[in-house]
């Protein structure tokens, strides 16, 4: 922390109802401490923190997570895009130099989670789980998204991405090698944050989600059906086999489909009345 309050004019801890000596430790190093009450999770620590800012006119936020992998020295080109009136977020990613020292499964987990968030978001990013980042002062003004646990960037890239929010990447270094580093496993945090994902996909491009594959079953049980009458089978399988899976997916084709369309007509009207209140 003494290496962060160096580079900027305030640090900010925020005591998620912790049993030990945080809150007293910040304190003596220098920085304001916001305790909660009783352990909320990251989501509701990172949002209570981005709020205490956004009301005391604050101009930029940088976030760095605790656990020492971030370097404080990369804060001023985190801040150099805001400052310059060039992005309202900026995420510091661990990818765009090649992603160098980072283990090989959470390079393929992360492009993963990416490509999750980007087709969510409409917004592509290089590192969407990346908890460095800073927010300028519109962001500051559009914190009222929900989240909950480690989905907040996620959710934090489709809110703003939503809102014409300006989102850019620099380039950090991470270090993975410290002493208490990610409380959570890599494979069930990466899970978690992927079904939060899914779900933002859902919500907010359903024709993809549903539409997409239920036309792809679709498409697909037609042609087992139309081979299936001109007596050609596949793997063996025999003219009863191969009928019955052609009717099966035709049935399930055309139930995503209709769950696409609809649920995007939902979608289409809740937007309409958010922009006519």
């Amino acid at each position: 922390m003494l290496k962060t309050k160096v580079t900027v004019d305030e640090v900010l801890v925020v005591d998620d109802g912790s049993s030990d000596e945080t809150s007293l430790v910040a304190e003596m190093a220098g920085a304001k401490v916001l305790r909660l009450s009783v352990n909320s999770g990251k989501a509701e620590a990172l949002l209570t923190g981005l709020s205490f800012f956004a009301g005391n006119g604050y101009d930029a936020v940088v976030m760095l997570d605790g656990d020492g992998q971030h370097n404080p020295k990369d804060i001023p080109g985190l801040l150099k895009p805001i400052l310059d009136g060039q992005a309202d977020l900026v995420i510091g990613s661990r990818f765009l130099d090649g992603g160098q020292g980072i283990p090989r499964y959470r390079k393929a987990g992360q492009r993963v989670l990416n490509t999750a968030t980007s087709i969510g978001a409409k917004k592509k990013v290089t590192d969407s789980q990346s908890g460095f980042r800073a927010v300028g002062n519109k962001g500051l003004q559009n914190i009222n998204f929900d989240s909950q646990g480690y989905d907040v960037e996620t959710a934090m890239i489709a809110y703003f991405a939503d809102r014409g929010l300006r989102i850019v990447e620099v380039p950090i270094g991470v270090d993975y090698a410290v002493p208490n580093g990610h409380k959570k496993h890599a494979l069930p945090h990466g899970m978690g944050v992927l079904n939060s994902a899914v779900g933002f996909i859902g919500y907010r491009r359903p024709l993809l989600l549903f539409g997409v594959p239920g036309f792809a079953l679709f498409l697909t049980g037609v042609i087992f059906g139309l081979l299936s009458l001109s007596s050609v089978f596949l793997f063996n399988w025999g003219w009863f086999f191969q009928s019955m899976s052609a009717v099966t997916l035709v049935i399930i084709g055309i139930m995503l489909m209709i769950a696409g369309l609809t649920l995007n007509s939902l979608v289409a009207l809740m937007r309409s009345s958010r922009t006519n209140i």
